[in-house]
């Protein structure tokens, strides 16, 4: 059952899946704490009486806080390649590269 997590997370031992999982949750913590301070930034609560756009707006910002946030913390914990290669499946899945006329293909 192990190997079976092993190979769906696509890492090499228990401590590299621990260490993922670490980056996971800090990641997601970190850009949920975030978001807040960069909408008071950018202002975004004068649209209050919009509140189906302030949280769309704030989605946007978690999602780019997440991937950002994700690359860098990944990095501190050793893990960059596993987590550069996460990121380029997760561009390429929405098609925002494809969009813009390249594609990444050299992903594991």
């Amino acid at each position: 059952m192990l190997n079976k997590i092993l190979n769906l997370f696509k890492v090499n031992s228990l401590y590299q899946l621990v260490v993922v999982f670490i980056v996971f949750s800090i990641t997601g913590s970190l850009s949920l704490y975030l978001s807040s301070p960069i909408i008071d930034v950018l202002k975004l609560n004068l649209f209050i009486e919009m509140k189906l756009l302030v949280y769309i707006l704030r989605l946007f910002i978690l999602f780019i806080t997440y991937q950002f946030l994700l690359i860098i913390i990944g990095t501190l914990m050793g893990q960059f390649h596993y987590f550069w290669s996460f990121e380029k499946r997760i561009l390429n899945r929405f098609k925002i590269f494809k969009k813009l006329g390249f594609y990444i293909s050299n992903y594991k």
